[in-house]
């Protein structure tokens, strides 16, 4: 099916909501004849849509598979500029590295890059980030924020919101968060994110956001070596996710933090990270550069740092480290 038809034919069942279409008002509204609807129709049943057929009512689908495409994402998509251009690959090496050539290029604001599978997925501090197909949310967002760059890692901590929001929308979880760029549900890693800059030593070009979310996997899709600290939505909630409307959502959610924090400044942003954070009052460990800090997590100062109150030092202002929390 040509993708424009596919796209019109999507749109007709997506605007239906539920209810039948008959074949003349399919073939009114993509233009083309009803002979045409009924091949358009077998076509959407090859790529595993399920739909039913009733004599004189029409059609409707009662079910989609769980494909990521820039149609499924921006069918029923409510923002103004997040995700409102998309760039889709059924497999890449990186959703970053892609991203980072189309800022370099002038990509807009909302710019998303998409995957159904990368090769070589990163996560922080050059680890590589488990990226298979089918199963999870590979994806990177440009956005162009008028801002100093040292107020650049807030804007890991607003995606952690916006993408537990998100969650707990879309699904029955209630995700924490882990300082600073980990969600966590029943103490395994659900999302990592990434973010990146392009920008000279006064001013920010560009900030690319990278976030791998494990949606559906099963236990035995993860390596061995992962099973014991990684979990997906499926494993959580026993449910399938539909990850193109998760990531609808994560882009509705961010827009809006996104918005909020450029008008209001970081400490709305702040105040909600701490509500879900899974460290906060508890006593942790620190592996930084510098070496290992242990002390009582007590919160995040205005720039994002985490702030550990210790027996020795007093308050100590974390800026970049691998936490454990300790009790």
């Amino acid at each position: 099916m040509q993708s424009g038809l596919r796209s019109k034919l999507l749109e007709a069942f997506s605007k239906a909501d539920g209810e039948f279409l008959s074949g003349q008002k399919i073939s009114e509204y993509i233009g083309c004849s009803r002979t045409a609807v009924w091949k358009h129709i077998e076509d959407l049943r090859k790529e595993g849509y399920e739909l039913e057929a009733v004599r004189r009512r029409g059609y409707r689908i009662t079910k989609k598979p769980d494909k990521i495409s820039s149609n499924e994402i921006q069918l029923g998509l409510q923002t103004k500029a997040m995700g409102r251009n998309i760039h889709f690959a059924e497999e890449v090496t990186s959703t970053q590295k892609i991203a980072q050539t189309l800022a370099a290029e002038g990509a807009q604001e909302g710019t998303i890059v998409v995957a159904d599978k990368q090769t070589n997925g990163r996560g922080r501090m050059a680890r590589t980030w488990y990226s298979p197909s089918g199963t999870g949310i590979w994806m990177s967002m440009i956005i162009r924020p008028n801002i100093p760059i040292n107020n650049t890692p807030q804007l890991t901590l607003l995606t952690a919101v916006a993408i537990v929001q998100a969650i707990e929308e879309e699904t029955t979880l209630k995700p924490d968060i882990k300082w600073p760029n980990d969600i966590l549900v029943n103490g395994k890693k659900l999302v990592g994110i990434l973010t990146e800059l392009q920008a000279e030593a006064d001013q920010v070009h560009s900030v690319i956001i990278g976030t791998g979310i494990n949606v559906n996997q099963l236990e035995e899709h993860f390596p061995e070596e992962l099973r014991s600290i990684a979990t997906s939505i499926y494993i959580e909630s026993g449910e399938l996710c539909e990850r193109s409307k998760l990531i609808q959502a994560i882009l509705l959610k961010f827009e809006a933090l996104y918005s909020l924090y450029l008008s209001k400044g970081f400490i709305p942003i702040k105040l909600l990270w701490e509500s879900y954070a899974i460290s906060l009052n508890k006593v942790i460990q620190a592996r930084t550069i510098n070496g290992v800090i242990e002390g009582k997590a007590i919160g995040i100062d205005n720039d994002g740092a985490l702030l550990i109150e210790t027996d020795e030092t007093g308050i100590e202002r974390i800026y970049s480290a691998d936490i454990e929390i300790k009790q």
